[in-house]
């Protein structure tokens, strides 16, 4: 059973980004780079070491670089008292 986004960022995931650079195959003194998202788990990233293994294995343009942002999605509420009014009609 595949479980929900939800449910995953209950259990701590959160948004992940990953720039990737790689080599062309066929030219490979030129980068390339590849976006990739997912949810993944901080400070491990087993999804992203999963797809990095996947893309040594399985895909000819060698990795030059990965940059990665994380952001929990679920967390505490961040919140503020202001000191104004603003009426509706």
């Amino acid at each position: 059973m595949k479980t929900s986004d939800f449910s995953r960022q209950l259990e701590g995931y959160g948004l992940l980004t990953a720039q990737i650079l790689y080599h062309m195959p066929d030219h490979p003194d030129l980068l390339q780079s590849f976006l990739w998202q997912t949810f993944d788990k901080a400070p491990r990233f087993p999804e992203l070491s999963r797809f990095l293994h996947f893309w040594q294995r399985d895909l000819d343009g060698k990795l030059h670089s990965v940059m990665v942002a994380h952001r929990d999605l679920i967390g505490p509420t961040d919140w503020r008292l202001l000191d104004a009014e603003f009426p509706i009609h």
